[in-house]
């Protein structure tokens, strides 16, 4: 159950955080799939072990 509870909220994180990313940038860029992937891996891992450490 522990598992699935951190997973959880890496995904939550991430999808928060490519959404205002998203929201936020102009579309013009061309690296703007290279930064929404670096902002999603940063949530992801971000979320996943601030919960896992949080115990």
């Amino acid at each position: 159950m522990g598992f699935t509870k951190h997973l959880v909220n890496g995904v939550i994180s991430t999808a928060i955080s490519v959404a205002i990313t998203a929201y936020g940038t102009d579309g013009d860029e061309l690296s703007t799939d290279d930064l929404l992937l670096a902002v999603a891996l940063s949530a992801f891992l971000s979320g996943f072990f601030t919960s896992y450490f949080a115990e």
